[in-house]
């Protein structure tokens, strides 16, 4: 008998998708159940039905799996932020490593078994960034976090992915929202001012910096701002300018308002100063380990030339100089690349250069100088790599090339365009550098094949 909506079925939840959503068979046919667990046995009212598949809502939960946990979150089932505060942490890493090895096979076609998921070493108040949301609701202050799969901004006060400290500067930035009069920008309409406020911190120093993303300048009662950040233990206030009509967080426009304009921090021994446009990942402690093991992977002798794509602020070429005769790094960001240079001078790292270009502008000028390098990094965005960036790395045929990545569906396709041309794929080791979420990070080696 077909199922209908609002039909209520009993089912055994027997897999997961990535983004938390419990999967289920009833007559032949897929139901995705948010907020459930794999062993979990419910009774759901069907809230919708399409062809292949329906979606239901939990009304019983009858028998639950073992893995399934009490959520510690009081908003965990509005808040989009999180996916996995319902389950053990074990199950979590397992969940992540079978998404790493279904993406490998099924998009690329690679029969590689992901390592087990490298553990976080924190699982809360781990994140050194946050980037927060501002609107209204009737006259209805909201600050928080989007709602999953919207723009609907649900209230989250003493956020479990976000430094403690983070909540005092929330806190004073809602009090000058309060008394400053700041018009609130509407995504809908286009208009208003002020759209998101930008926190991020330094694990080893302490040190944070606030910066207010508005359409325009200058930006209502500044010293009021400055004053109540600073009481509330910001180290630097900006603000970021962002006219356009998108969903990309900060512009290209910094100003600083009060104190410094960059935090500092120290990883793998390095001393690194991050402006707000810079790339820096936000779990630090996993990050040590990750970097290790980019260092690891591109076995390097003392002998060979790096070349490190989507180098941010630096960081893993910097931690490659040591053992490398030569780092090239290459970011589009200036930024970013302002940073990179700083860092290498702290840290007194002379056999590191750095670029301001995009990677495949960058790998096809070292194509025709015949800089070839012998081990290439890349670390690009979620979207992953364009195919002639691609193309222009395999003629630049390194021995090695080191991906990390945060997006296994892109990762696997670029993957297969490797394996495609002249490259093998050795090891892919999976990090859990986003604890809680449905976000993992990758690590994989790729060697030229002999047969090239």
């Amino acid at each position: 008998m077909p199922l209908k909506k609002n039909q209520d079925v009993e089912m055994e939840i027997t897999g997961v998708t990535h983004d938390g959503d419990g999967v289920g068979h009833v007559e032949g046919m897929a139901v995705f159940v948010p907020r459930t667990a794999r062993g979990d046995v419910v009774r759901v009212r069907l809230i919708k039905v399409k062809k292949s598949y329906a979606v239901g809502r939990v009304q019983e939960l009858l028998r639950p799996a073992p893995c399934r946990v009490e959520p510690d979150c009081p908003v965990f089932d509005r808040c989009g932020g999180c996916a996995w505060r319902h389950v053990t942490y074990e199950e979590e890493l397992a969940i992540k490593r079978d998404r790493v090895r279904d993406s490998l096979q099924k998009i690329a076609g690679l029969f590689v078994e992901p390592e087990p998921t490298v553990p976080s070493p924190r699982v809360d108040h781990y994140r050194n960034k946050a980037q927060i949301p501002v609107g209204k609701e009737g006259n209805t202050l909201l600050v928080g976090f989007y709602a999953r799969h919207s723009h609907r901004i649900v209230e989250c006060v003493g956020c479990r992915l976000q430094p403690t400290g983070f909540d005092r500067l929330l806190a004073a930035f809602r009090r000058w929202v309060e008394q400053s009069g700041v018009e609130i920008y509407d995504e809908a309409t286009g208009k208003g001012q002020l759209r998101h406020l930008y926190l991020r911190s330094a694990q080893a120093t302490g040190q944070r910096l606030a910066c207010v993303v508005v359409t325009r300048f200058p930006v209502p009662r500044p010293e009021l701002l400055v004053r109540l950040l600073r009481e509330a233990g910001a180290a630097g206030v900006l603000r970021n300018r962002n006219p356009a009509a998108t969903n990309v967080i900060l512009g290209d426009t910094c100003v600083t308002l009060w104190g410094r304009a960059r935090i500092t921090d120290i990883l793998c021994g390095l001393r690194l100063e991050i402006s707000p446009l810079a790339f820096y990942q936000v779990n630090h402690d996993q990050t040590e380990q990750l970097y290790r093991a980019v260092g690891e992977l591109a076995g390097l002798t003392g002998r060979e030339h790096v070349l490190d794509l989507y180098c941010g602020a630096g960081a893993i070429g910097l931690t490659l100089a040591r053992r490398a005769a030569r780092v090239t790094g290459v970011e589009i960001v200036p930024q970013a690349v302002e940073d990179a240079r700083r860092n290498a001078a702290l840290n007194r790292i002379g056999n590191a250069e750095f670029f301001c270009e995009d990677a495949q502008a960058a790998a096809v000028r070292l194509v025709r100088s015949g800089q070839a390098p012998d081990v290439v990094v890349v670390d690009p965005p979620r979207k992953g790599l364009a195919a002639p960036t691609i193309a222009s790395i395999r003629a630049l045929s390194p021995q090695r090339v080191v991906y990390v990545s945060c997006d296994p569906a892109t990762l696997a396709r670029d993957l297969a365009a490797f394996t495609k041309g002249g490259y093998v794929c050795r090891r892919v080791r999976p990090f859990d550098m986003f604890p809680r979420t449905p976000h993992v990070e990758c690590v994989c080696l790729l060697e030229r094949s002999m047969k090239e």
